[in-house]
């Protein structure tokens, strides 16, 4: 399979070929295959914070016991990880120093 380029915007689960259609983060080269694992992974956690948005209306659940946000938290870490295995060496710089993953250590 091809490998094209993408420009991501994590915050808005943006997935773009031009890089000056809107702003990005990451560059990445994916196969479509690997697009469409990456836009999954954005659907859900879309699809989850609005699942967020109507538990927050229930006071009496705290953050620390809500299964939404664990899976929020883990659909983002398998976006980064994604991010991370298809980035271009800036990418991977940053989420490596970020600690965004702890699994990813700095190479020093």
């Amino acid at each position: 399979m091809e490998k094209k380029t993408y420009y991501i915007s994590v915050a808005s689960g943006e997935i773009s070929r031009v890089s000056t259609a809107s702003p990005w983060d990451f560059q990445i080269k994916a196969t479509d295959e690997e697009i469409t694992t990456l836009r999954e992974y954005f659907d859900q956690i879309h699809s989850t914070g609005w699942q967020n948005f109507f538990r927050a209306h229930v006071p009496y659940v705290g953050y620390h016991y809500d299964r939404e946000n664990d899976a929020i938290d883990s659909l983002n870490k398998k976006v980064y990880e994604l991010i991370y295995e298809l980035g271009n060496e800036e990418a991977r710089q940053h989420i490596q120093s970020s600690g965004i993953l702890e699994s990813i250590k700095d190479p020093e």
